[in-house]
C-alpha cells in the first residue's frame, strides 16, 4: 500500500455540465454517445487524478448502456467519485444526466464504472493514497467496488 495519508472520496468528486449543441447531434438531434463516453471518461478521470494526485489512464469500462437520449439544447452533467482504490489502481462511478436548462427537468442518462491506473514520471503504474471511507454510502459504495473487481479478476482468469 501507499505510505501517502488517507484521502476522503470527498476531496476527489467532481461534477463536469456542458450545455449540447447542433455539432454534439445526429441528424435526430439525439448527442452522440461516442461524445457522452468522453465526457465520462474525462469525468472519471479527473476524479482519478485528484485522488491520486498522478496522471491516471484509463483500463477499463465496465458497461456503458444508454437508458434515455440526450438532445440538443440540454445539460449533459456527468458526476463522478472514488469508490475504491488498489495499490495503483481505482475504480470510479459516473453518473450521468440530462438536464433542460429551461424547465429544470433532470433524466438519468446512463452511468458507468471505469477503471484507472496511475502513473509515474517513466509511465509506470504507481502507489496511490488509500480511500477514507466517511459515510455509510461510500462504504457502500466501496464494498460493491471490491465484489466489481473480484468480478473482473475471475472473468480475466477464465479468460486465460
Amino acid at each position: 500500500m501507499s505510505d501517502k495519508p488517507g484521502k476522503p472520496v470527498s476531496a476527489s468528486r467532481v461534477e463536469l455540465c456542458q450545455l449540447m449543441l447542433p455539432e454534439h447531434a445526429n441528424a435526430y438531434g439525439n448527442v452522440h454517445g461516442g461524445l457522452i463516453m468522453k465526457m465520462v471518461d474525462e469525468t472519471g478521470g479527473i476524479a482519478a487524478m485528484r485522488h491520486a494526485q498522478r496522471p491516471c489512464v484509463t483500463v477499463s469500462i465496465d458497461e456503458m448502456s444508454f437508458v434515455s437520449p440526450v438532445h440538443v439544447g440540454e445539460l449533459l452533467c456527468c458526476k463522478a467519485s472514488v469508490n475504491c482504490v488498489g495499490r495503483s489502481s481505482l475504480e470510479v462511478g459516473v453518473h450521468v444526466h440530462a438536464e433542460n436548462p429551461i424547465t429544470g427537468e433532470i433524466t438519468h442518462t446512463n452511468s458507468a464504472y471505469l477503471v484507472f491506473v496511475a502513473i509515474d514520471d517513466a509511465g509506470k503504474p504507481c502507489a496511490v493514497p488509500p480511500l477514507v471511507l466517511e459515510t455509510d454510502e461510500d462504504r457502500r459504495r466501496g464494498e460493491a467496488a471490491r465484489q466489481r473487481q473480484a468480478n473482473r479478476l475471475a472473468q480475466r482468469k477464465q479468460k486465460g
